[in-house]
């Protein structure tokens, strides 16, 4: 029997590309977002299920996991790919704006899972939460953000613990730079700084990075497959990594690497 999964953002980025992939095996696509053109595009592609509405509002998932069920009477794995921006410092962030970075980055993610588990416990099913390199480090001015991938790792590991005995697996993904819409648009300030093109700022955000580069959304989705199969079975409450390996550097040691290459 193929897999039904449901994917959060799956309009763009890493929820594109996960239902991309994952279509590719044959599993049946529930397809969530907030726009209904992006949905459409990907379902025609993946043949998907499109749902349109907010994922950090838990009045919608009432009618959500509701169709679910009638459509494929259950459910074997959530990816929360849904996210959003959360930029500025403390002294800079307002009260919308912070209400805001929690909503898309945080609540998207809890109510998704607090909605879906019933339909996984039944199936012995998995999560796959998606954090970012901002879950373990934080970036400049980016107060909101870092705070609510922060808390993804304790809402991660919440899961776990709780539903473990029920055979759910919940685990966590952490990118570095990934080449979707959303990092292409945070390059902008760099290319119109430097006067360069979108590949030069990417090499730019990846020059300490040990692989030099920024993931792609396919690698990622490569690592959601994985941890939702079989082959992952024994894996649960863990944080995956995927950032190059820029999380492995030694900060205050980069200024001697630059003077060997000076």
């Amino acid at each position: 029997m193929s897999k039904t999964v449901l994917i959060t953002g799956a309009g763009t980025g890493i929820g594109e590309a996960c239902a991309r992939r994952l279509a590719v095996d044959g599993a049946n696509l529930v397809l969530v977002g907030r726009r209904r053109e992006p949905l459409e595009r990907v379902a025609a592609q993946t043949g998907g299920l499109v749902l349109v509405g907010d994922a950090a509002c838990a009045d919608t998932w009432a009618e959500f996991i509701e169709q679910v069920r009638e459509r494929f009477d259950g459910l074997d794995a959530l990816l929360t790919c849904a996210g959003g921006h959360g930029l500025g410092s403390a002294t800079e962030t307002s009260s919308a704006d912070w209400q805001a970075a929690l909503r898309s980055n945080l609540d998207s993610a809890f109510f998704s899972a607090q909605a879906c588990l019933p339909l996984l416990i039944e199936r012995r099913g998995s999560i796959v939460l998606l954090g970012s390199i901002a879950s373990l480090a934080a970036g400049p001015q980016v107060c909101g953000y870092t705070t609510a991938k922060h808390a993804l790792l304790g809402l991660n590991r919440s899961l776990a613990k709780d539903y473990g005995p029920l055979g759910v697996r919940v685990n966590c993904v952490c990118p570095g730079w990934v080449r979707t819409p959303m990092a292409d648009a945070e390059m902008q300030p760099l290319m119109a700084h430097y006067a360069e093109d979108l590949d030069a700022a990417y090499a730019r955000v990846t020059a300490a990075v040990p692989l030099r580069r920024p993931a792609l959304p396919d690698e990622i989705a490569n690592l959601c497959r994985f941890l939702i199969s079989t082959e992952a079975s024994i894996v649960t409450g863990a944080t995956l990594v995927a950032d190059g390996g820029s999380s492995i550097v030694d900060v205050p040691t980069l200024a001697f690497e630059q003077l060997e290459g000076a």
